[in-house]
């Protein structure tokens, strides 16, 4: 069974930094795009960043030059560097990542992180 878990969230004050990991396990054949969205009250679900599986970027235009997206292969593990953090950002982040399964059945599919919080004060 293929699992995401997301870590890192937190409370910051405005203008800190926060890392975001996001692990995926069990037993993955190929791990194709992996991304993060964030959802914050009241608010649609937004795209923030994603990275192809080799390594090609791309941002929301309200976090490029703030955040960064990046992948570890071996260790099928994505991160978000969110430096200068505004307020604006308070969100809960959710990983999310297309995956073939290893498996008898295997089919390409979404798979999505449970949310980290974050919330960034003034």
């Amino acid at each position: 069974q293929v699992q995401l878990v997301e870590s890192g969230g937190g409370l910051v004050q405005s203008g800190g930094s926060l890392r975001l990991s996001c692990a995926v396990s069990g037993s993955v054949f190929r791990i194709n795009a992996m991304g993060w969205y964030r959802q914050a009250p009241g608010k649609q679900r937004e795209l923030v960043a994603t990275i192809t599986s080799g390594g090609s970027t791309n941002y929301a235009d309200s976090v490029k030059d703030r955040f960064t997206i990046s992948r570890d292969n071996i260790k099928n593990t994505v991160y978000l560097q969110m430096n200068s953090l505004k307020p604006e950002d308070t969100a809960v982040y959710y990983c999310n990542a297309a995956i073939i399964a290893a498996s008898l059945s295997p089919v390409r599919r979404d798979y999505w992180g449970q949310g980290t919080q974050v919330t960034v004060s003034s």
